[in-house]
């Protein structure tokens, strides 16, 4: 079997290897994309197993997809545990290839979970229905300002038939002009783009039993509960539910020594796009259960607004993590879940 550390560059990769079965070993330099393609060409001809490992990235489609063409077996690694096994402080892209190849032999590479293909590209239509409601909401800002600025002030009521009526009737300069009317074009533009991709996430969640137990919950869209099946994946991952808050980096970051214990923000590691969709779901969640409307009132008077609103996303994080991993909808956790803390059943329901 060869085993190879690799430390991967969006335009090289350095690696080392080994032959565990003749102790053959080396290091080599590859440019991307041509020269590893024959390098690992060549490798798969041989006909023996081979094992690439390395560093969790975002910009590699490419070489996995020729590693799976070749049935070359990829351990993707935790970067930062990576990191953090590393003894000397001189660093290189030898010694990162050489590190990561011992820690294969070592049987110590912190290998991750790596969702699939079809996970992945419908998480681009998430990130790509996200990214157009963020260029819709520029834009309707610019407007809004065009508006202030000529003495108009409606708010929500400037997209109705009215407000844009009174929007393209103001008398502006020249270039004010031209921008108003390529901002309009604009948001024409892109409010048939939003229904559509609107549209497809909700036939893509119909097709995840999870997705339409998770919708059950008040607050939970298509959209959030499409999103918390694809990045959570695999339930059984997590033990508990602080797991998954830390996954999603809704817990606070720790810095704690003897009897000295500090909370800072939240890490906020993993996925930012779920770590939104959960903030806001928690909101409307919070104004339709009057539970969590009495606990977000109580956090926002004793930590503030934007504390409370985190406090309630990370709540709703692991109750959706407790609907798929007990494969419950909302009816049955309101049934069976926890009652930890509610009147009558100190230490849960028995």
């Amino acid at each position: 079997m060869i085993i190879i550390g690799c430390d991967y560059h969006p335009g090289f990769q350095e690696i080392a290897f080994v032959d565990t079965e003749t102790g053959d070993c080396g290091e080599q330099r590859l440019e991307n994309c041509e020269g590893a393609e024959k390098f690992y060409r060549d490798l798969a001809s041989q006909g023996k197993k081979v094992r690439v490992g390395m560093e969790a990235s975002g910009h590699a489609r490419w070489f996995e997809r020729l590693l799976a063409e070749l049935n070359i077996e990829l351990w993707r690694g935790d970067a930062a545990v990576i990191r953090a096994k590393r003894g000397r402080k001189a660093k290189t892209d030898r010694q990162d290839a050489l590190h990561i190849l011992n820690l294969l032999l070592t049987g110590a590479f912190p290998k991750i979970w790596v969702p699939s293909w079809e996970n992945r590209d419908l998480r681009q239509l998430l990130w790509h229905r996200h990214r157009m409601v963020q260029a819709r909401t520029r834009v309707m800002n610019q407007l809004q300002a065009v508006a202030l600025n000529e003495g108009l002030r409606c708010k929500k009521k400037l997209w109705r038939k009215h407000g844009r009526e009174q929007l393209e009737a103001f008398r502006l300069a020249p270039w004010a002009s031209r921008r108003r009317e390529d901002l309009l074009k604009l948001l024409d533009r892109l409010n048939p783009t939003i229904e559509e991709l609107s549209e497809a996430i909700e036939q893509e969640a119909e097709k995840y039993p999870p997705a339409q137990r998770l919708m059950t919950h008040p607050g939970v869209g298509a959209l959030t509960a499409l999103a918390f099946v694809l990045i959570i994946g695999e339930a059984e991952r997590f033990e508990c539910g602080k797991q998954v808050g830390s996954y999603l980096g809704l817990v606070p970051l720790e810095d704690s020594s003897g009897e000295r214990r500090r909370l800072g923000h939240i890490t906020k590691q993993g996925n930012s796009l779920l770590r939104f969709l959960l903030v806001e779901a928690a909101q409307v969640t919070s104004r339709k259960i009057p539970e969590w409307h009495s606990k977000y009132v109580h956090l926002t008077m004793r930590r503030g607004k934007k504390i409370a609103k985190v406090a309630m996303a990370r709540k709703l994080a692991v109750r959706l993590f407790w609907m798929i991993r007990k494969g419950w909808n909302y009816e049955q956790l309101l049934k069976f879940g926890s009652n930890v803390e509610q009147p009558g059943h100190r230490h849960g329901v028995k």
